[in-house]
């Protein structure tokens, strides 16, 4: 039996709805800021024309694996970036290009100059955030490519 006065009123019904409605948008916003913080992935200006680089990309990738050289950046605390490498010849030169994920800062030309033991250092700095590093190790005619995220 159902207890005088406490009827399901058009009020009761609108609180629901509305609650419901809240917690959707609620779960969609959250969802989406997780989505877009932690997206790792590259914007391209042109898809297409970047599925057309796609095989020289590949066999610049296999010629530098080939090569058996390896290059792996830190970023100090000061902001500059500091190269480790393995097999590099000496007289190598390396050069970079820092870029910010998704695009919201202008990539940052990094260059190196030896600091000794297999270690380059760069003359630049970076700011603080997640960027994406290109670098390139030239020795005589002989070319290395590599990417790899800084923190």
């Amino acid at each position: 039996m159902a207890r005088a006065g406490s009827s399901f009123t058009g009020k009761h019904m609108a609180g629901i709805f509305v609650g419901g409605f809240a917690i959707v948008i609620a779960v969609n916003m959250l969802m989406a800021s997780i989505a877009v913080g932690s997206f790792h992935g590259t914007v391209v200006d042109n898809s297409y024309v970047a599925s057309q680089n796609y095989n020289g990309w590949l066999k610049q990738a296999a010629a530098s694996k080939a090569l058996g050289w390896q290059a792996v950046p830190h970023r100090r605390a000061d902001g500059r970036v500091v190269v480790e490498t393995l097999a590099v010849p000496a007289g190598a030169r390396i050069t970079g290009t820092a870029e910010h994920p998704l695009g919201t800062r202008a990539d940052t030309p990094l260059t190196f100059a030896p600091a000794g033991q297999g270690r380059w250092l760069s003359d630049e700095t970076l700011a603080p955030g997640r960027w994406r590093l290109r670098l390139a190790v030239r020795a005589g005619n002989q070319a290395w490519a590599g990417e790899a995220d800084l923190r």
